[in-house]
């Protein structure tokens, strides 16, 4: 194939996300070829097939890309240790092989009496915790030397129960001497006082260490003051490296041991799922899939066809899954449980992240593909989600603008098959109110908008949005009844604090999902009502405010004010104009009033 990209490459490539991630390429048979880690997805996997200068081997790996799969991560760390678990797991054929099985470092905690911390490549179930894995071993070392120097903690492997240490068998060692231990091993410091370092510890290696740097910058200015700057620069970098640090992935951990993640997601017409198998607290499979709806299927029916396929097929033998809420179905064998808290947790909103991304990309193939399809789609679901009786192709929006009750305006916008169609826009100057009244001034400019469009015969919108609650929903009601359009016109609410959509007669508010497309229209349309009128708004208050200070003139009236605005644009320019330049737009008379006035100022 060269570098040149099928029509199914090229779609894929233009709809992949700009996060984090691993990619996988796949060959004509469907194996993996490739396996890739990316800060960027979308610019990393892009770069293959627009690249002129690619070496031999790489032009024959992108010859062989016949599907392209991604997992999107939280950090580029995450990307770089299941980048990691894969190639070890699948074996890609362009991929440099890990001959040694080279496994990343970790800090443990040891579980033991007067607990040591150290570095091991080897994890063990022996109560002990564990975290990491730390990609740079730089990093890790960076942070246990910070933790000595912070806390005196002992480095000897002795057995220091309190029998052991009762029998008065030890003696202190150098590193009492030299102040990095306090000798518990003769009771000179009690397992009370270094659990409180213990405590601290746990807290700086589960990312709470903000209060550990500020204690790093005291130790580094105690160290300037006293004229050690190579020692000042060496913790000066390692509040660097802890600014950077994260203290551990949802990749990898050593809390959860085999479990799968399963995570569904209702998309109307079809599920997406994704399923991860955890291995050793690793991530070694990762699948996400669409699956097109039948008969209305439940997804607790999805979770009992598609989970045992998925099993089989990636031969888990796991005996837990991690799902979003319990599914009433039973699958022998199989515990379902749903994380509140911790890794767990973490793996499932991983999973859940990777069903929205694969959700999305979707989407937007469907509308590079079939720009019709995707505008119907969401104008159908708009029409279900507010209980239209026609599609909503013509849907506008009211919002109101004040400053302290003064230049009172509100805007109208116009959406035409869920875009905006700025040139229908139009803007209200509030005529008939005094004072900040938002629903009367709501009421004047939904009952001018729909007077005009009914005496001009013009067609009405299938929907009204206006930005409020049922206030401004009330008044825009009485406009449309003194129009007797009450009925005609569908018109619902939108109160900003918690997106409640308000009905017509209707108590109770309507919570879309917050992704719903239905409400991100909506929330678009509210967004640009509220720019549109807060511009005119603004226009129209410095319009106001210019006018206002040329009319402290005597003698000049709103003739002679746009005369002057319309030569010298700005009242700045007016006061700095000479007296002939007044008189050659004004006449002498009046040129002479308005330069004194200015000059007096």
């Amino acid at each position: 194939m060269s570098n040149k990209k099928t029509e199914y490459i090229e779609l894929i490539l233009r709809t992949l996300p700009e996060n984090p991630g691993v990619y996988q390429y796949f060959d004509e048979s469907g194996k993996i070829i490739y396996v890739g880690k990316a800060k960027n997805l979308k610019k990393r996997v892009n770069s293959y097939f627009n690249k002129q200068d690619l070496d031999g081997k790489t032009r024959m790996l992108v010859r062989k890309i016949r599907d392209i799969q991604y997992i999107v991560v939280a950090t580029e760390m995450d990307a770089l240790l299941l980048e990691n678990n894969l190639i070890k797991k699948y074996q890609p054929r362009y991929n440099i092989q890990l001959k040694d099985d080279k496994t990343y470092p970790w800090i443990c905690v040891k579980n033991e009496a007067f607990p040591r911390i150290f570095s091991t490549r080897r994890v063990v179930k022996d109560g002990s915790r564990y975290y990491g894995p730390y990609p740079s071993g730089r990093m890790m070392h960076a942070l246990l030397d910070l933790i000595r120097r912070l806390y005196p903690l002992r480095t000897c492997g002795l057995d220091l129960s309190q029998n052991a240490i009762e029998k008065r068998n030890y003696k202190v060692c150098l590193e009492y001497h030299i102040g990095n231990c306090k000798g518990p091993c003769e009771a000179k410091q009690t397992i009370q006082e270094y659990n409180k370092y213990i405590e601290d510890i746990h807290d700086i290696l589960k990312g709470n260490i903000s209060s550990v740097i500020r204690k790093i910058k005291v130790l580094m200015q105690e160290e300037a003051e006293a004229y050690r700057f190579e020692e000042a620069q060496l913790l000066k970098e390692k509040c660097e490296l802890l600014e950077n640090y994260k203290s551990k992935s949802t990749i990898v951990s050593p809390t959860v041991s085999e479990v799968d993640v399963f995570t569904v997601l209702d998309d109307g017409d079809s599920f997406f799922v994704n399923y991860l198998v955890i291995k050793s607290g690793a991530i070694i499979h990762a699948f996400t899939s669409e699956i097109k709806k039948k008969l209305n299927e439940t997804a607790a029916e999805v979770v009992g066809f598609a989970l045992p396929e998925l099993r089989e097929r990636f031969q888990s033998p796991s005996k837990e899954v991690l799902v979003e809420e319990l599914p009433d179905v039973k699958l022998e064998g199989i515990r379902f449980f749903v994380p509140q808290r911790g890794d767990k947790k973490e793996l499932l909103d991983l999973s859940l992240r990777n069903t929205r991304a694969y959700r999305m990309d979707k989407l937007k193939r469907q509308k590079i593909k079939d720009p019709e399809a995707h505008k119907n789609r969401i104008l159908t679901q708009i029409q279900k989600d507010f209980r239209l009786k026609e599609l909503p192709v013509h849907i506008e929006c009211f919002d109101n603008s004040n400053f302290q009750g003064t230049n009172a305006v509100s805007a109208c916008v116009v959406f035409r098959d869920g875009k905006p169609s700025t040139k229908d826009y139009r803007h209200f100057t509030i005529q008939t109110v005094e004072g900040p009244d938002d629903f009367a001034s709501m009421e004047e400019a939904v009952y001018r908008r729909y007077r005009r469009l009914k005496e001009e015969d013009k067609p009405f919108p299938q929907l009204v949005v206006i930005d409020g609650g049922k206030g401004q929903l009330g008044s825009a009601l009485k406009a449309l009844e003194r129009l007797n359009l009450r009925g005609k016109i569908p018109v619902v609410g939108i109160a900003k604090r918690l997106e409640e959509i308000f009905f017509p007669g209707d108590s109770l508010p309507l919570y879309l999902d917050k992704r719903s497309e239905s409400l991100k229209v909506i929330q678009h349309m509210r967004n640009e009502a509220h720019r549109f009128g807060i511009t005119h708004h603004r226009n129209k208050r410095s319009k106001n405010s210019l006018v206002s200070e040329l009319s402290e003139i005597k003698g000049i009236g709103p003739k002679t004010y746009e005369e002057l605005m319309t030569h010298f644009k700005s009242v700045k320019r007016i006061r700095e104009a000479s007296l002939d330049s007044l008189i050659s737009v004004i006449g002498q008379a009046k040129a002479k009033i308005v330069h004194a006035y200015f000059n007096g100022m």
